[in-house]
């Protein structure tokens, strides 16, 4: 219960301004897990929000299937019960009946194959990516590239407990954040270099593996400015539970800034026309690239 007070608590102050490393602050609302919450996270992609519709078609049918269920139990209880029906009827075969019972659970199974498939194919990827961020899984810690902005990279670990700052959400909380900008098109390329860890921020709705010598990837569209957090979602060894997930979604001129400050720290700066980054422009590029 401490422990529930403690992430309530934090959880509760943090704040609604984040501040990326140039500077630039932005309104921002923590996305967490709350105690005794219900359902999924709010929903901040677009692939995120199809989840949410599907699991709420999923809850309809399962809901009614369980009603019939429960129905046809209480009547069959009722209606042939030893009392009510003393000479049971010896009738083993009825065609309509057993039509029935096989076609109508194909139908419902096709119902829901149908957003099934779709919801997996466009979670899988994007055909216009405007950015690229590469996820490589460590024991026990993430490391991040930027390979669209000068292979910009570097590690993510958890800030210890001991170490945490008013407003900081308890193993959640890592020392460098993934900025990305809000409303752009960001493929992500996960991979491993030891063991198979699991990339999954609930709020994106994704939960894509890291294999080591594979490289799978997924997408996300942010459409809200904000700090999400997500964890390894993999049995990777003894301190899989201490391998958080930190992004802060900004405007895309705060991601220029942060980029260029990144870069600059890296010694990466490329030449003076190129330094200011347009992800608007990379879009064009790279639609065009694919074409």
């Amino acid at each position: 219960m401490r422990c529930v007070r403690i992430l309530a608590s934090a959880a509760a102050r943090t704040a609604a301004v984040m501040t990326v490393l140039c500077g630039a602050t932005t309104a921002a609302l923590a996305q967490t897990a709350k105690p005794w919450q219900l359902g999924f996270q709010d929903p901040v992609t677009p692939v995120a929000e199809n989840i949410d519709a599907f699991h709420d078609l999923l809850l309809v049918i399962i809901t009614a299937i369980t009603a019939f269920v429960l129905l046809l139990l209480l009547y069959v209880a009722v209606r042939f019960n030893s009392r009510a029906n003393p000479t049971p009827s010896r009738v083993t075969h009825h065609t309509t009946i057993e039509v029935l019972w096989t076609v109508v659970p194909i139908m419902i199974l096709v119902v829901i194959a149908i957003p099934s498939f779709k919801l997996l194919y466009f979670g899988d990827r994007t055909a216009t990516p405007e950015m690229t961020l590469k996820v490589t899984g460590h024991q026990w810690y993430w490391s991040y590239a930027y390979p669209d902005y000068g292979n910009v990279s570097f590690d993510s670990l958890m800030v210890p407990t001991d170490q945490l700052k008013p407003g900081q959400v308890r193993l959640l909380e890592v020392d460098n954040r993934v900025v990305v900008p809000v409303d752009t098109n960001v493929r992500v390329l996960l991979t491993a270099d030891d063991v198979l860890h699991s990339w999954a921020v609930p709020a994106f709705g994704i939960k894509t593996d890291t294999i080591p010598g594979r490289l799978n990837e997924t997408w996300f569209r942010v459409t809200r400015t904000g700090t999400y957090y997500g964890q390894c979602s993999e049995l990777c060894g003894v301190n899989h539970g201490f391998m958080p997930i930190a992004i802060d979604v900004v405007s895309k001129d705060a991601f220029s800034q942060w980029i260029a400050e990144k870069k600059k720290t890296a010694g990466l700066t490329a030449p003076a026309q190129a330094d200011s980054v347009d992800v608007a422009h990379r879009a064009d590029v790279t639609a065009r690239g694919n074409r």
